[in-house]
């Protein structure tokens, strides 16, 4: 069930919080010895929070919206005297002393933590493999990857162990893994949610989001995360909509925009085309408009982002010397072969690749052909998309050229890897809101998503299309068997 109707349940006494949270802890401990989604299981916190909403339901209290709900938060969210590791040795036994805006408002709302989740480390893949704690599997087929990097989050919420979770998105790293877990992942516009307390990976990018089974959860949790922060000054000043009374407005005259550079990608599978033009269709059926539209940039958006991105990191990770907090090498010596040390232990592969990347396109003689280049391409993008929306409402385009791939198949391509997020990164690149919704299957079972993208700050709009269609395709009621999603 969804969050409104656990919430009714809660409300009429059918279940308690109590046993809400039993359950969840009783579904990973069934079943997260295969999917691996959770670093940490905040058991003894669960049921305590739980039992504190019981006696003040008992007590005839009014509650917040989210009482009693269990939720995973994405292991690079700070959690005040909880581990937050980014899934890195190099911050391994860091215990955060204050709480992030987005679980802080979370727990305001009566949210129950029962867990902290995987994730590439430092958010820096797509696959949950770089994780120095080992990956996630997919609960549809655990041979694979449930996509990152908050596959732990996706993972979770699509076997069952939570209700909903929090992941973090700074080129796809909500969508992508919803889409190959089978599950609704958003991605809120560039500061409509606080980053405060969101371990920085590349900071002009990086945005809070939930995941969900539904459109709907997904607008309760955003409904609750979003807004004004003075933690952080990219937190927009604007009043937040009611996003969960947008879901059933109609979307007849709604024009819907192709992206004809989507369909021509680059490794695009045949089956995962076929599925999201079905999704098409079934917008149209509801009383939208296709039009087809030109991102003429669009594809150049994975190149951009791998000079932005990697600089970005260069200078967010450039505080991880071993002196103050984070992995400190031991034995003699000075502080440069310390800190050289400290970082060489603590870093991954591919940490370490992404900083030399963008340490080099930072540096003197460089930063023009590089970094500046791609701030300019980066705009480019972000002026087509505002074209596209001059005469369509939302875009439409596959989540990713793909379905899950098996642990391995990318191990020693990396740029394979990267284009797995070739479709979404360019939402990021103009800080516009996306979601990635269920669409169908492939042959093999696998679960393929279809991306919805509005223009700057359009999220009810982008939630409202998302549910209509979700809730007329019903593609997961017709799901195949699989291994642990429910």
């Amino acid at each position: 069930m969804g969050i409104a109707e656990w919430r009714e349940q809660l409300s009429s006494g059918e279940v308690s919080a109590r046993e809400l949270t039993d359950h969840h802890l009783a579904r990973i401990e069934a079943v997260d010895g295969t999917v691996k989604a959770f670093l940490e299981v905040t058991a003894e916190r669960a049921r305590a929070d739980a039992d504190r909403i019981d006696a003040a339901r008992a007590a005839g209290a009014d509650l917040p919206p989210l009482a009693g709900i269990p939720l995973a938060i994405k292991d690079n969210l700070c959690t005040a005297g909880i581990s937050t590791t980014c899934s890195s040795r190099m911050l391994e036994n860091f215990v955060p002393p204050y709480e992030s805006t987005v679980t802080e408002r979370l727990w305001q709302a009566g949210a129950v933590l029962i867990g902290k989740t995987n994730l590439d480390e430092f958010a820096m893949g797509s696959s949950t493999e770089t994780s120095a704690f080992g990956p996630s599997h997919n609960p549809w087929d655990p041979e694979r990857v449930p996509g990152g990097s908050s596959g732990g989050s996706a993972a979770a919420v699509a076997a069952g162990e939570c209700v909903a979770a929090l992941g973090s998105d700074t080129g796809g790293s909500i969508r992508q893994p919803a889409s190959f877990c089978g599950v609704v992942g958003l991605k809120p516009t560039y500061g409509r949610v606080s980053r405060y307390g969101l371990v920085a990976f590349a900071s002009s990018l990086d945005q809070v989001g939930p995941f969900s089974r539904s459109v709907a959860d997904a607008a309760e949790i955003l409904q609750v995360i979003a807004g004004e922060d003075p933690r952080d000054a990219t937190c927009l000043r604007l009043p937040v909509p009611d996003y969960r009374a947008a879901l059933e407005q109609p979307l007849t005259g709604l024009r819907v925009g192709i992206v004809r550079e989507c369909l021509e990608a680059e490794g695009l599978a045949a089956e995962v085309k076929a599925s999201v033009l079905e999704a098409a269709a079934q917008l149209e059926r509801l009383g939208g408009e296709l039009v087809e539209v030109s991102c003429p940039r669009f594809n150049d958006g994975i190149a951009t982002y791998y000079v932005i991105a990697p600089s970005e990191a260069s200078a967010n990770l450039a505080r991880y010397d071993g002196v103050k907090y984070g992995h400190r090498a031991p034995g003699e010596g000075s502080l440069a072969e310390m800190t050289a040390r400290s970082r060489a232990e603590g870093f991954g592969d591919e940490v370490q690749r992404r900083i030399l990347i963008g340490t080099y396109a930072l540096s003197a003689g460089y930063v023009d052909a590089y970094y500046r280049k791609a701030q300019q391409v980066r705009t480019l993008i972000r002026r087509d998309f505002d074209r596209a929306f001059s005469s369509v409402d939302v875009l439409l385009t596959p989540t990713s050229p793909t379905t899950a791939f098996p642990f391995g198949a990318h191990a020693d391509d990396p740029l394979a890897m990267y284009l797995a997020d070739l479709l979404t990164i360019p939402a990021n690149m103009a800080g516009l809101p996306a979601i990635s919704v269920p669409c169908g299957f492939d042959s093999r079972g696998l679960p393929v998503g279809v991306q919805f993208i509005t223009n700057v700050l359009e999220e009810a709009r982008l939630l409202q299309v998302a549910h209509q269609y979700e809730q007329a395709a019903r593609v997961m009621e017709r799901r195949p068997a699989a291994a642990l999603a429910v």
